[in-house]
């Protein structure tokens, strides 16, 4: 017999504020926005209280003083975000071994094969929900969706907020889908909904009743495919646990200037600190690169990739960086200003299975790495720098909200399956 999958999405209110204000009390209450650790004018989470007010998240803090006031911004706290997803890991893996892990604030749990364990899916859903209140704080609530696929799990939990919850089912679903908007689906953002209109679909039901072809027309066949599929409310997506580790075949990293940065020295200083960043990660997976690829963006931008020789510091990414920008002659001007700078390396190989290299020089080199990591793992990543780096800012590394980075995730999953091994 084909049992139908029970799927559950928990997404966190407003999680960034809930936290902040779950760490201060006397934040509790009041309309607050968190901002960047590096002073940019960006709110990136508006609490509750500043969302029924009005002010949404991103926005800037100039529009949301004019909105409110009297609103409070508090610098983010990534770190000890990711320490209470950690512990909220902890809670649901105890009613499923099928916990996703898609953002830092929301995870997919398969519930098909315990739900009955538990007193079936809302019993979970208030057990996990009470074990919030009481290991991680009152303050910190959940909106949960069920339904028996992602897709709709997702859609059902966006639908209830705050502290709501909301089950999609084959009975109900046409009815849902005749109150939402395009842009309530994970995958339909204004501009994907901008073209939809384009070609004269404006609701989910219409998508739902669009032709194929259509959607092939305008979307080419995966994106096409991906929409008639979302409008059918068709998911065959399974819940990939988080701690199963997956082969890190990329790494990246991107950081948004305070300010628009005419100064040539502090950009390249800034491209040299996150080069030392996916150095020290490539070490850490035990892997060296084939691949580096950057982009920077401000009064002009450029990006591209280089395929070098497997390597393993700071140096040759940043000389791999350096000679991707000579080649597509790339020139700052005086007026020529940076706000955003991407980097990545790709191509990855464990270094156990390449070959030593023949020459002294470079067994020094990796010799000297190594030394280098311990001193830093034992007194703090960036204790010892490249002089180039000298009065430079140092970039604290921090989980990202969307949790893109591959080395987090892994390490995740590797500490998760040490601590199982353990028991």
């Amino acid at each position: 017999m084909n049992t139908q999958k029970v799927i559950l999405h928990i997404d966190f209110d407003s999680y960034f504020a809930s936290c902040e204000q779950q760490f201060d009390p006397k934040l509790r209450g009041k309309p607050i926005g968190v901002t960047a650790q590096n002073g940019r004018t960006c709110i990136i989470a508006a609490s509750r209280e500043a969302k029924k007010l009005g002010v949404k998240s991103p926005s800037r803090t100039f529009d949301a003083l004019q909105i409110v006031p009297e609103m409070i911004f508090v610098p983010a706290h990534f770190e000890k975000y990711w320490e209470i997803t950690q512990k909220f890991l902890n809670i649901c893996k105890d009613y499923s071994p099928f916990v996703e892990l898609f953002s830092l604030d929301e995870v997919f749990i398969d519930i098909t094969a315990t739900q009955n364990l538990f007193g079936g899916s809302y019993e979970i859903v208030n057990k996990i929900r009470k074990r919030i209140n009481d290991e991680i704080g009152e303050y910190v609530t959940v909106s949960v969706g069920v339904s028996y696929n992602k897709l709709l799990a997702k859609l059902a939990s966006g639908l209830k907020k705050p502290n709501g919850l909301l089950e999609i089912t084959r009975e109900n679903k046409e009815a849902i889908y005749n109150k939402v908007k395009l842009t309530d689906f994970c995958g339909i953002g204004e501009r994907i909904a901008l073209r939809l209109n384009k070609i004269g679909i404006f609701t989910p039901l219409e998508l739902k009743n669009a032709p194929l072809t259509l959607l092939l027309n305008e979307f080419k066949s995966v994106e096409g495919r991906f929409l008639k599929d979302l409008g059918q409310g068709e998911d065959n997506r399974s819940v990939s646990p988080y701690y199963i580790l997956e082969e890190a075949k990329s790494i990246g990293r991107s950081y948004c200037l305070p300010k628009n940065e005419y100064d040539k020295r502090i950009i390249f200083q800034n491209v040299y600190e996150l080069c030392e960043e996916l150095a020290i990660k490539l070490r850490k997976l035990k892997k060296k690169a084939k691949v580096v690829w950057i982009y920077l963006g401000g009064s002009k931008s450029i990006h591209g990739r280089k395929t070098i020789d497997y390597f393993e510091s700071s140096k040759e990414i940043f000389q791999g960086c350096m000679r991707v920008l000579y080649e597509n002659n790339f020139i700052f001007l005086e007026n020529d200003y940076i706000r955003r700078i991407s980097l990545g390396v790709s191509g990855l190989e464990d270094i156990k299975n390449l070959p030593l290299s023949l020459f002294e020089n470079d067994l020094k080199n990796h010799r000297l790495l190594q030394v280098i990591d311990k001193i830093n793992e034992k007194h703090g990543d960036y204790k010892i720098r490249n002089g180039f780096l000298l009065h430079a800012d140092k970039l604290k590394t921090v989980p990202n909200g969307y949790m893109a980075d591959k080395y987090e995730r892994f390490k995740l999953a590797q500490n998760s399956t040490q601590a199982t091994d353990s028991i």
